[in-house]
């Protein structure tokens, strides 16, 4: 249901349409719908969104937002984003309220997860 002015969609840069597909189907389970070869919408993410072919990333260098995925098994997930191929950019650190760590997906975005969970 679209609720008034509420946050209902984002969208991500991507220069490799399929290795983003492939990633967060694999480490997150979310499902694609393809409108052209240059972009993509996602679901089953928490929110609905898409990527779209762009040479660009987002990240908290440049001063993006920044998505953060809750996760109840921390290095679980870790480890899943990193057999995907994402990278670790920011290892796994404590802040009030629990624990996280950035990663990037295959085009270089910036994510963080997180849990309030002290140990996995």
């Amino acid at each position: 249901m679209n609720e008034h002015e509420k946050i209902n969609y984002i969208e991500f840069p991507a220069k490799d349409i399929p290795a983003m597909k492939a990633f967060f189907a694999e480490v997150f389970g979310w499902s694609f719908v393809d409108y052209g070869p240059e972009y993509t919408a996602f679901s089953n993410a928490g929110i609905d969104g898409g990527f779209c072919k762009a040479d660009l990333a987002v990240s908290t260098k440049s001063g993006s937002a920044l998505i953060v995925f809750f996760s109840e098994a921390l290095e679980k997930t870790q480890a899943k984003i990193e057999k995907a191929g994402g990278l670790i950019i920011k290892p796994i650190f404590s802040f009030p309220g629990g624990r996280r760590f950035h990663f990037s997906d295959p085009n270089g975005n910036e994510y963080a997860v997180w849990s309030d969970i002290s140990i996995d």
